[in-house]
């Protein structure tokens, strides 16, 4: 067995592309709910969650216990060779959940970009057309498409080669960026005046709160008037829940906030609670645009991870998990609007997010982005046992998932950890200048 975290990353060094970064040189031995332990036996507290993948935290017992059930029965027979009830369930909940009105369908895949490639492929055979939308600092995937849809050029795109054509981009609005939405929509009537015929588009896709591009939420007007310009068009607007969905921001969906209804959602990460399942919820008729065989995935909807997926439904409502998003999200901003005011710490600006979808930027002199100082700060956290991320077009966003089934005890000792790295990072930029 490994002993230390520097044994297995010599090892990973020699046996793992470097193209597949991690976010800190620690190697996991074991992890409860919101904590984590690496083979050293340190603990740290986990704000990153997997990325956004444990709303219902590390090992939840419904979750083992549905899984445990599951493998005693069958793990795998393919859903297009021998379908199982457990995908037909998950779906049924699903389609029940879907954030929009009239009958719903879904598809079960396993991963976020395998999600977001079956919706433009459905959106692209039900419209008839090809053109695709997305947005500046959009992260859809690594794949080819959804490397093309992303809106980052590095580390994403870079090296890549030509990405596939009639993929457009138009900015996010965001203040800290300075893009408001009338400036998104002048760009938009740009696209279709210059580079494509809005008949030509079969659909817009938009997280309803951007994940990788730093937390910024999609304005209500904003989407309300892409509804607009999708339904005058005939384009098919696609939620990217991946990062966002299963109770992150307060609601089920991010897109709920605004009362926009999408046409398709790709979803994935949380749903799982761990294991990896993914899916596409959409319109029951544009669901149905593709013709079988057309649609399918060898491992997609597989019985274990469907089964950790329904026992995840029936955690965030049992533990009522959406209103405990809204109560973490609130205490996160409160700590944060108190460390802004503050002259011992790392100056920190634009604390955001719905829910418990919160970040905020590392700034100096409440101006200039300081991609380096966000990277300090999250490594002082680790040191002193806090796991965060970073993020954002310009890299100095420091953003927070914690499981909503995190204790109060544990978020407040994650948030007095991260205040004393904020207070360390800037002492040692004293003493440096």
């Amino acid at each position: 067995m490994p002993t230390s975290n520097a044994e297995l990353l010599a090892r990973r060094q020699l046996a793992v592309p470097r193209g597949v970064a991690h976010a800190t040189p620690i190697f996991a031995a074991a992890a409860e709910n919101a904590e984590l332990w690496d083979v050293e036996g340190k603990r740290y507290i986990d704000f990153a969650g997997g990325i956004a993948v444990l709303n219902t935290g590390h090992r939840h017992p419904k979750v083992i216990e549905a899984v445990e059930r599951q493998l005693a029965l069958y793990t795998h027979t393919a859903f297009q060779v021998a379908p199982y009830e457990p995908y037909i369930a998950l779906c049924e909940r699903l389609n029940r959940l879907a954030p929009f009105s009239g009958p719903a369908k879904t598809l079960l895949v396993n991963s976020g970009a395998e999600a977001v490639e079956n919706a433009t492929k459905i959106a692209r055979a039900a419209t008839g057309r090809s053109g695709l939308i997305a947005f500046a600092g959009a992260f859809h995937g690594r794949t080819l498409m959804t490397m093309g849809l992303t809106g980052k050029v590095s580390p994403y795109k870079k090296k890549a080669g030509p990405m596939p054509a009639e993929l457009y981009h138009i900015p996010f609005p965001a203040p800290s960026l300075g893009v408001t939405i009338e400036d998104t929509l002048k760009a938009l009537a740009q696209l279709f005046k210059a580079d494509i015929d809005p008949e030509r588009v079969a659909a817009i896709i938009i997280e309803p709160v951007q994940g990788e591009g730093g937390f910024h939420e999609a304005p209500p007007a904003l989407l309300r008037e892409l509804r607009r310009i999708c339904d005058l068009h005939g384009i098919l607007l696609i939620a990217d829940e991946v990062q966002c969905g299963f109770g992150r921001t307060g609601r089920m969906f991010g897109i709920e906030h605004s009362g926009v209804e999408p046409d398709l959602v790709t979803i994935a990460k949380s749903l799982g609670g761990g294991f990896p399942i993914a899916g596409v919820i959409g319109r029951a008729a544009i669901m149905d645009a593709v013709d079988p065989g057309g649609l399918g995935s060898t491992y997609g909807g597989n019985p274990v991870a469907c089964a950790a997926a329904l026992a995840v439904l029936d955690i965030l409502v049992e533990e009522n998990l959406l209103a405990r998003a809204a109560a973490i999200g609130a205490r996160l901003k409160q700590r944060l609007a108190e460390f802004q005011r503050r002259h011992d710490i790392v100056p920190i600006a634009a604390i955001r997010g719905p829910g418990a979808m919160v970040a905020f930027d590392v700034v100096e002199a409440g101006a200039e982005e300081q991609p380096d100082a966000a990277q300090r700060v999250a490594k002082a956290a680790l040191a002193d046992g806090l796991i965060l991320l970073t993020c954002g077009v310009h890299g100095n966003t420091i953003r927070i998932l914690v499981p909503l089934t995190a204790a109060d005890a544990i978020i407040e000792e994650g948030l007095s950890i991260l205040e004393r790295a904020l207070v360390s990072v800037q002492a040692a930029a004293r003493v440096a200048a």
